[in-house]
């Protein structure tokens, strides 16, 4: 069973954080460098962008966690380290500071970055961050999530604690991500710890399919970002017998880390930049999944589907159409839509037809915070869930004028 507890990344055994403000921005109330350190050897998957422009530190990680081990994390904010001649030398020099400071191998470590994109990255900073950045390794996840936060308005964290084999095991995440999100791996940057003991492959295993239903699932405005990663680190503190194959021990972990998951993605929409709402948008009775999935996606992705919730306007015809050009085989037919919020549900179309039904009613629902878009196909079982944002003037406004 699962039950939610407190301490994000720092609630599982021998895991520490940290935050702190380095240089890196200007603003020095905000913390630019953070740090998660497991007391030992852990075993590590991620997941990366698609996009072809890739930040220097996932190169790095990829090679540092090809043997399926690492002990730290390290991630900078107000600079993405992309784009830039020397961010590989800069990645590789974070990573042997750290390891310095830290007395283990450069090869442990796990390096991420996020910010501007083609601004160039001084070392200085973050070397004269990192003793401070280690002396304060504490039970600090908040501190941590802090210091990889950009245009987020709100923190990111959540912890579980769940049974494997008898143990009791814990799994927590923080993340950031508000603009430039959306699908294709991995639309933001995760940072997921557990002492559960899974080996590196099964890690792996796990986060490759999670992902599929989760991160991929998020779209807040169509940019797939550079640096985006996933990273999960796992240390096996837990005792419990390591799982090394598909099973009912496997089976509770990829619960437990897609609870983790879901929670972050739904923080995430909910956060995009400039957004007053979530919207979830629920398909079912598709064919299949992938057609469920392509349909979700489509309508989250839509911007005329999010303007006119940010307008509590249930102008369900740009569903319709959001669904007509998903490149789904759909009988439009046989499509019915409904919105739903704490207020209640209105379904607005049946059969593919408008029906009648109250405006003033629907407003009142799509009025809340979380909006949920329930769509059903009415061809097979089918289902997919996908979440975003509604779209609004702050978004134009804080993407006008980031770099300044």
């Amino acid at each position: 069973m699962l039950k939610e507890i407190q301490g994000g990344v720092c609630a599982a055994k021998g895991f520490t954080a940290n935050g702190v403000h380095c240089g890196i921005r200007k603003n020095k109330t905000k913390r630019d460098l953070a740090l998660i350190y497991s007391e030992a050897e852990a075993s590590a998957a991620a997941v990366y962008t698609q996009n072809l422009v890739k930040g220097a530190p996932l190169t790095v990680t990829k090679n540092n966690i090809a043997d399926g081990k690492a002990r730290a994390v390290i991630c900078n904010s107000g600079n993405a380290n992309t784009c830039n001649a020397n961010g590989i030398e800069i990645a590789e020099q974070t990573c042997a500071l750290l390891a310095d400071a830290l007395n283990i191998n450069a090869k442990d470590v796990v390096v991420a970055s996020t910010g501007v994109i083609g601004q160039p990255l001084d070392i200085t900073p973050i070397a004269k961050g990192i003793p401070a950045l280690v002396a304060g390794l504490g039970a600090h996840s908040d501190l941590a999530c802090e210091g990889i936060m950009t245009t987020d308005t709100q923190p990111k964290e959540i912890a579980f604690e769940f049974t494997v084999g008898g143990k009791t095991c814990r799994i927590g995440g923080i993340a950031k991500g508000s603009g430039m999100i959306h699908p294709n791996m991995a639309t933001m940057l995760v940072f997921v710890t557990t002492d559960c003991a899974v080996s590196s492959q099964m890690l792996a295993k796990a986060l490759s399919a999670d992902v599929k239903d989760s991160f991929n699932m998020i779209s807040i405005d169509g940019d797939t970002s550079t640096n985006d990663m996933v990273s999960v680190l796992a240390n096996g503190l837990a005792g419990n017998t390591k799982i090394d194959s598909e099973g009912a021990d496997f089976d509770a972990f990829c619960a437990a880390l897609n609870a983790v998951t879901t929670y972050l993605c739904r923080k995430i929409a909910a956060d995009g930049e400039g957004a007053t709402k979530l919207l979830e948008c629920k398909v079912t009775g598709a064919k299949d999944e992938a057609t469920a999935k392509t349909v979700a996606k489509s309508v989250i992705c839509s911007s005329l589907v999010k303007a006119a919730m940010f307008g509590a306007d249930a102008n369900w015809g740009r569903i319709l159409c959001a669904i007509g050009y998903a490149g789904a085989d759909v009988d439009v037919q046989k499509v019915d839509v409904a919105f739903r919020s704490v207020k209640g549900e209105i379904p607005v179309c049946k059969s593919g037809a408008g029906i009648e039904f109250s405006e003033e009613i629907a407003k009142e629902i799509l009025l809340e915070k979380e909006i949920e878009i329930l769509v059903s196909l009415g061809d097979g079982e089918g289902k997919a869930t996908a979440w975003g944002c509604d779209l609004t003037y702050d978004y134009v406004k804080i993407n006008g004028d980031y770099r300044t």
